[in-house]
């Protein structure tokens, strides 16, 4: 389904949730577009408003009491005055029950006629259409992630198994390589910090030997952080990169690249 015909169909990201995967986001959607000139390119706005949106993890653990979904809310109806029709959120962590369905509500409420990909449920349809064949699948993600189950109840109603890290190697090694205020990718993102690289290689080596044939790159900074350590052995699945060409398949389908 594309958007509506009759609107000029521009796509809306919504950045600050981490404010380099937004960055992330767009970049990938230009390397997505099909185009030989700067007018080829696809409309898109970026609208970064870290401040005002609250950690997701942090809201999900119980150590914040605002809900992240009320800031995003507001980025996207700002993205929809501005003209996007079709919007993306770079956070696999902002796509949680407790603040998705929240957010999907407030826009219906509102009457918005801005249409919200969920970015999970694009990353399964990706896995079930592009790699048919794979049945186990691992996931490396935040605690918020990890914890609200986000990957594991999209990916076990589609009959996959899936494979994680123990809940001390999550504690102790996942989530601090994504948020420590010293060498986590959120505070050292480019390049990632040594410790950062070595706690999730640690992690695709750790849930390769439990037979994960891919494994998702669950949190946005992780495949940035990575790059081309991720998949040498395994093969790594980014979300942003799946969101990205899902924006412009339903925005621009004659414009996206083929894989």
């Amino acid at each position: 389904m594309t958007v509506a015909a009759g609107r000029r169909n521009i796509i809306g990201i919504v950045g600050g949730v981490g404010p380099y995967a937004g960055l992330d986001l767009m970049k990938k959607v230009f390397d997505n577009t099909l185009s030989a000139c700067d007018q080829d390119h696809v409309d898109a706005l970026l609208f970064s408003l870290p401040s005002g949106i609250v950690d997701r993890t942090e809201y999900l653990e119980g150590r914040e009491e605002q809900n992240p979904a009320e800031a995003i809310f507001g980025v996207l109806s700002r993205l929809e005055t501005a003209g996007a029709t079709v919007a993306g959120i770079p956070c696999n962590t902002a796509h949680a029950a407790p603040i998705f369905e929240l957010i999907q509500e407030k826009l219906d409420s509102a009457g918005s006629r801005i249409r919200l990909l969920h970015m999970i449920n694009e990353t399964v349809d990706f896995i079930k259409t592009a790699l048919p064949d794979l049945r186990k699948i691992g996931v490396l993600s935040t605690s918020g992630t990890f914890h609200s189950r986000v990957y594991q109840d999209s990916l076990e109603s589609a009959s996959y198994e899936v494979l994680l890290p123990s809940e001390e190697m999550q504690e102790k090694l996942i989530h601090p390589a994504i948020y420590d205020e010293e060498y986590g990718i959120k505070s050292v993102s480019f390049p990632g910090h040594p410790q950062a690289l070595q706690n999730l290689e640690t992690g695709l080596n750790y849930l390769e030997a439990l037979g994960a044939e891919a494994v998702i790159l669950g949190c946005t900074e992780i495949p940035m952080a990575l790059q081309e350590s991720a998949g040498k052995g395994i093969i790594a699945i980014d979300p942003t990169q799946i969101l990205a060409r899902a924006l412009i398949k339903h925005a621009f389908p004659d414009k996206l690249k083929s894989l």
